[in-house]
């Protein structure tokens, strides 16, 4: 399942997205000095922005001064935000989400603007889950509109974190710093295998009893394959995989046409089970139940009552048999 730092080193957008978002509301050197953290270098900002270099580079050294400490760490590769910066581009991206989300609720009173959600997810949830969830919600809400980024777990909840999306659906193994948790339940992997394999018909099985099976599963950017790597590590277990990949949509298949074993949650793939002909048998290695479905929104901002209505059917939907 594709999933699945210091803001400085793991922040999404670029300088044109802080320029877009924050450009009609913050002072020169502000603006500059989001575009510059999301970028990673003046450089780049510049070249994002169309603004001059050492325009930038006399707006962020006010900046600094002004407040008093240093905001980047100025390395040879780039700019690297300081603990001072990375707090004060919390801030500020949170500041800049309220005001958008102000000045849309002005435009929509004066009408002919829809309220849109933005949600960032793993790949797994945009099959079913959400499409589900998203369109069930549009029925009583059809003046909302949605964008769905998706993308890994990691990256989903890094946009939240920079108030670049209103939640993330993600995939968790452990605590998330600088997010709020809205929900969050324990996700156990399952072994997926066709209706007519071996494995099929048992209550349960463990990776040892895998072995002597042709196995698919997904790279070592997701938590599955993270949670596989350490259990087998552990339990002194090896395998040859005969198919991996970085689109978990692909192992379903392989799995049923190759009458392979693949590696999953249930929760994405609960309604494509039957449909395709597969069974989902769970695993019973404690190190594989250490992972968790989280929808995470932005610490320190509090949601737009819209966005938590959807909070609470998402939450429905998520917990539905």
């Amino acid at each position: 399942m594709v999933d699945n730092g210091s803001a400085g080193r793991g922040l999404t957008g670029a300088g044109e997205a802080a320029e877009r978002a924050a450009g009609p509301f913050l002072e020169a050197g502000l603006r500059y000095f989001l575009a510059v953290a999301q970028a990673g270098s003046i450089a780049e900002a510049s070249a994002e922005l169309h603004v001059a270099a050492s325009a930038i580079s006399r707006q962020i050294t006010r900046l600094e001064h002004e407040i008093g400490v240093p905001l980047f760490e100025r390395q040879p590769r780039g700019m690297l935000l300081s603990d001072a910066g990375v707090r004060l581009a919390a801030v500020v991206r949170r500041n800049v989400a309220d005001v958008e989300q102000v000045i849309g609720d002005i435009r929509r009173s004066r009408g002919g603007h829809r309220t849109r959600i933005r949600v960032a997810s793993a790949e797994g949830f945009a099959w079913d889950l959400l499409p589900e969830a998203i369109a069930s919600f549009h029925r009583d809400h059809p003046d909302v509109g949605f964008d769905l980024h998706v993308t890994s777990s990691a990256a989903a909840t890094e946009r939240v974190r920079d108030a670049a999306a209103d939640l993330a659906v993600t995939f968790n193994l452990t605590p998330a710093r600088d997010v709020r948790v809205e929900y969050s339940q324990r996700e156990y992997v399952h072994a997926v295998v066709g209706a007519t394999h071996p494995v099929a018909g048992r209550p349960a099985v463990s990776l040892a009893e895998l072995r002597p099976y042709a196995l698919a599963i997904v790279d070592d950017s997701t938590t599955v394959r993270q949670l596989f790597d350490v259990c087998c590590s552990a339990e002194g277990l090896t395998f040859d995989p005969v198919f991996e990949t970085d689109y978990s949509g692909a192992l379903y298949t392989f799995a049923k046409l190759a009458d392979a074993v693949t590696l999953t949650g249930r929760l994405p793939a609960r309604r494509r089970l039957a449909a395709d002909g597969l069974v989902a048998v769970p695993l019973t290695d404690r190190g594989m139940h250490r992972r968790y479905v989280q929808i995470q929104s932005t610490a320190g901002r509090e949601l737009p009552p819209v966005v938590q209505q959807f909070v609470s059917h998402l939450v429905g939907r998520v917990q539905a048999p």
